[in-house]
């Protein structure tokens, strides 16, 4: 099993966590982002994956790209360490919670939106900062509101989920961003339980061979 990601990729992150958990092989095999204009707009990745973006996942015959399709591969394939609750209507409230990030959060923050708005749009510095922490401070909002109802020791009661793993990369890219998370409490006490678990140290971005 082959992920192509980058170390500081949220959602190539993402990944990293959910196989850690499920304690699953893999190769790590980098593409920079940066580097040579992005190494993700090369002839052989993009014949990998043609939108030009981290992760995909290889698998035998099998290619993926999207980082919560692929996690729903490996939980459908390797279920013994699953990353849902038991019941239907619980596992669709933690792909809510999951969603609220990865579908919500993280696509108007990540790297080529910040290219566009500052190679296309002529955006400032200071006023893509403020682009960034006005979506991030919104989805998190929203999210510290519903672990009201939601939380235990982790986003959904006492167990790890992708809600967690959502969550983790998501702050991980806040705190990169300097955004004030003193309104956060709840997200802010479950990323540091998580983060203290061993898969998710495994994980983390600068313990990535390719971290710079």
């Amino acid at each position: 099993m082959k992920l192509y990601g980058y170390w500081r990729s949220s959602a190539a992150y993402r990944v990293r966590i959910a196989l850690h958990l499920k304690a699953l092989e893999f190769d790590s095999v980098a593409v920079h982002l940066v580097k040579d204009g992005g190494e993700q707009h090369s002839l052989a990745y993009t014949q990998l994956n043609p939108t030009h973006l981290v992760p995909t996942l290889v698998d035998g015959d099998v290619t993926l790209n999207q980082s919560l399709a692929i996690i729903d591969y490996l939980e459908a394939k390797y279920p013994s360490i699953s990353l849902y609750p038991e019941t239907i209507e619980e596992k669709a409230q933690v792909q809510a919670l999951a969603l609220d990030l990865a579908c919500e959060v993280h696509p108007v923050n990540n790297l080529r939106v910040q290219q566009y708005l500052t190679n296309e749009l002529n955006v400032s510095d200071d006023k893509k900062l403020t682009w960034i922490h006005h979506w991030m401070d919104k989805g998190f909002t929203a999210f510290e509101q519903k672990l009201v109802h939601t939380s235990g020791q982790y986003c959904f009661g006492d167990t790890v989920t992708l809600a967690d793993i959502c969550l983790v990369a998501q702050v991980y890219n806040a705190n990169r961003f300097k955004l004030d998370m003193r309104p956060y409490p709840l997200i802010t006490a479950i990323v540091e339980r998580c983060n203290q678990l061993p898969a998710f140290i495994k994980a983390l971005p600068e313990n990535q061979s390719d971290a710079v």
